[in-house]
């Protein structure tokens, strides 16, 4: 649409001071945009450092304080849960998913006793930080059983919603998953419970970091193209969302986000729903490794979380949550 002509149009008056620039931004970022991630360690007193992911660290239970008081201060409405499991725990159906002592268990009832509702808590639904071949679900003759799968993430599902998680959400990508587990929380009257549906997770190669931060790197056997989506692929997207929100989804998921903004653009736009961005451990360690070695100014990060919210999501993911105060302006 044509608004003016120059010379008696000049767009750049609104740019001249920095005040103008406020006053006009079409998009802004407060505390209130981000999801929080931590990574949960067995033992005591642990601060553990992810060697792939500058500045990112595993806490043991007790140590949790540390980073949820500075979540809870900073104003971040939710934290997103990921264990690292021990080898020895691991098994080839992921069975201590369902143990009600597991890493995410304990960390749900502390956190829910030391801070009450004061902040969310986000757990995820898959198997791979639980199995011992590193994959979301049952793996027989080399192939990933959705059916099977699903039965177990329903149990997953319903013992975090017992010990008190605030938002499931389903990463495994299995189809008609989201539909069961809504069903099985609704018959145990947990109507309130939320689904967060990664309905969007791509086959990424920005996984990496991630996958050492839950100790599944080592152990995966081959890809997981054959559940998660095919990068190359838009109209699949938009069939896995509609899917998902009518099986019962209050969220949708896209993952990874910066090569993705075309995908959140186009959910937002055709389903009004809640849209998140997950800005995940490959595209995070980019961004902080050239940032350290000084290849790009450090507010290329702020830039950076701002097209996530251009594009339209709601709610980023971020490992940069907990240190807001800066990188907003």
């Amino acid at each position: 649409m044509i608004t003016g002509k120059y010379p008696s149009l000049r767009l750049r008056r609104n740019r001249k001071n920095s005040w103008s620039r406020r006053l006009v931004s079409e998009n802004n970022l407060s505390p209130n945009d981000f999801i929080l991630p931590i990574f949960l360690i067995e033992g005591k007193n642990k601060t553990q450092p992810i060697k792939s992911m500058p500045g990112v660290y595993r806490y043991s239970i007790n140590k949790l304080g540390i980073i949820l008081d500075r979540a809870i201060k900073n104003q971040i409405p939710m934290v997103a849960l990921f264990p690292y499991t021990s080898p020895k725990l691991k098994d080839d159906l992921g069975n201590e998913a369902l143990n009600e002592d597991n890493l995410v268990c304990k960390a749900i009832k502390y956190i829910k006793k030391r801070y009450k509702n004061k902040i969310g808590i986000m757990c995820d639904v898959a198997l791979d930080p639980y199995t011992n071949h590193g994959h979301d679900g049952i793996l027989k003759s080399n192939n990933i059983m959705n059916d099977e799968t699903i039965e177990i993430l329903i149990q997953q599902s319903l013992l975090q919603a017992q010990m008190g998680c605030d938002v499931l959400a389903p990463s495994d990508m299995m189809d008609g998953r989201i539909g069961k587990i809504r069903k099985a929380l609704d018959k145990e009257n947990f109507k309130n419970t939320q689904i967060l549906s990664y309905a969007v997770k791509y086959a990424s190669n920005f996984y990496g970091p991630f996958r050492d931060a839950v100790g599944s790197k080592v152990v995966l056997k081959g890809d997981k193209k054959t559940y998660q989506m095919d990068f190359r692929n838009y109209d699949e997207a938009i069939r896995e969302v509609a899917l998902d929100i009518k099986e019962g989804a209050d969220m949708v998921m896209v993952k990874p986000g910066l090569p993705y903004l075309d995908i959140i653009r186009s959910i937002k736009n055709k389903f009004k729903i809640p849209v998140f961005a997950y800005q995940v451990s490959g595209e995070y360690s980019m961004l902080s490794n050239a940032v350290e070695k000084k290849i790009i100014n450090k507010d290329a990060i702020f830039e950076n979380l701002m097209s996530f919210k251009r594009a339209g999501a709601n709610a980023i993911v971020s490992y940069y949550a907990d240190r807001l105060n800066e990188i907003l302006p």
